[in-house]
């Protein structure tokens, strides 16, 4: 029996309709406004911006996209940046990674105002996710919840692992799924027996980037499989489980397109309506 698969595309559509009413009924008030800053011209990125476009435009939330040359300097992103901070008609601001060699990813977070901190990336974001204190928490893990929830799957108790570590989904996930009452294990690609660790989870999260790493040595039948993720071979867009042969064994999983991705962006969009209800009080 194969598993149930969770589609992070229809419950997405789900969340963005929900969200156009809510923005629709807001009457005699400028729209929400996203502005979203790429230095240079990485294809996958000129791939998500194109989504998150489209995205904005059919809930109904403004969307700048500022796109800078390869060689801006980290002080020419800066002043930009401060000048959306003070812009009142601006409720969210985005910088689109990779970034350049020339520019410190860790500054730009940081100078970001944490009351336009659409991605969730600043340190103050970060740090209120961590205590259980906020309403914007990161697109992505934020999106794998709202999937997990969306079929009643019980955190609390729950043995979760998760494959890896980043500050934008591994570290922040454990820290809400912690504050959900789950236990938690956090791997990476150097974990030893990683296949085992992983084996025991009722619910395995991977988002190593690392294409078909999760084989059915990892999985059992009582799992829930969430892939995050965001591979290219030989031309072909994957994830980072063998979902052929693991779909035939767990009890339920994402697909890779169709399932943590649309949640992404969803989330996000969520977390600018958010930005802009604090901004125009």
């Amino acid at each position: 029996m194969s598993a149930k698969i969770i589609s992070g595309k229809l419950l997405s559509q789900k969340l963005n309709s929900s969200l156009k009413n809510s923005i629709d009924q807001i009457k005699g008030i400028r729209a929400p406004k996203l502005t979203i800053l790429q230095i240079g011209d990485n294809p996958a990125s000129n791939k998500y911006i194109k989504h998150k476009l489209k995205s904005c435009k059919n809930v109904g939330i403004d969307c700048d996209h500022i796109k800078l040359d390869q060689n801006t300097t980290e002080s020419e992103l800066e002043k930009i940046i401060i000048d959306l901070n003070k812009n009142n008609k601006v409720d969210g601001v985005l910088v689109q990674l990779p970034l350049p060699n020339q520019i410190n990813e860790k500054i730009i977070k940081n100078l970001i105002d944490p009351k336009k901190d659409a991605d969730g990336f600043n340190p103050i974001t970060l740090g209120n996710v961590l205590l259980d204190d906020t309403e914007i928490y990161p697109a992505t893990p934020l999106g794998i919840i709202k999937l997990l929830e969306s079929e009643n799957i019980n955190l609390a108790g729950a043995n979760v692992t998760i494959i890896g570590r980043s500050n934008i989904v591994g570290k922040p996930l454990a820290s809400i799924l912690i504050n959900k009452s789950a236990t938690v294990t956090i791997c990476n690609t150097k974990t030893k027996n990683l296949a085992k660790v992983c084996k025991n989870a009722d619910i395995l999260i991977s988002a190593a980037g690392s294409a078909n790493l999760v084989t059915k040595k990892f999985v059992n039948k009582r799992m829930t499989v969430i892939d995050v993720g965001s591979n290219f071979v030989n031309g072909k867009y994957c994830g980072d489980v063998d979902y052929d042969k693991v779909k035939k064994i767990v009890k339920y999983i994402t697909p890779v397109p169709g399932g943590v991705g649309p949640m992404t962006i969803a989330c996000l969009l969520e977390n600018v309506f958010k930005l802009y209800l604090n901004n125009i009080k």
